[in-house]
């Protein structure tokens, strides 16, 4: 079952004195939609190549208990990204000594209602273009 996290529980993550990679890692599976703003920090695992560099990720991640998963809308690559990458870490766990708990979350609506809150805050959003997004100011 997918658990999810709201924006403003991510923004309030980030703001903490969590560190990130440590305490918290941010998992951006979009693809060429990825250009024209991320979120602060976040890794670019596309979701077209998603499956081949999973155990990669896990790997890298073995330690962090908490793992978000994002794409632009969070509906389809975001779930199942997150879907594969928590049967990916459990199968490499099983029989092995594991660590704290860890949990996997989907950010909320994805990039699209991150970036339609927190666009202006260079502290939760970088490399924004107003030009990919479309907003008038």
């Amino acid at each position: 079952m997918v658990k999810y996290i709201s924006p403003d529980e991510l923004a309030a993550i980030m703001r903490s004195d969590k560190v990130p990679m440590k305490d918290y890692c941010i998992v951006d599976v979009r693809d060429d939609d990825w250009h024209g703003g991320n979120i602060k920090g976040s890794h670019n695992s596309p979701s077209n190549g998603f499956l081949v560099k999973v155990n990669e990720l896990v790997a890298k991640t073995k330690d962090v208990p908490t793992v978000v998963f994002h794409c632009a809308l969070s509906q389809v690559r975001g779930p199942q990204a997150a879907r594969i990458y928590a049967e990916t870490r459990d199968a490499q766990e099983r029989g092995q000594n594991p660590g704290p708990g860890y949990e996997v979350l989907v950010l909320q609506g994805g990039f699209q209602d991150f970036q339609a809150k927190f666009r202006n805050d260079s502290q939760l959003v970088e490399n924004w273009k107003h030009e990919v997004w479309g907003y008038h100011f």
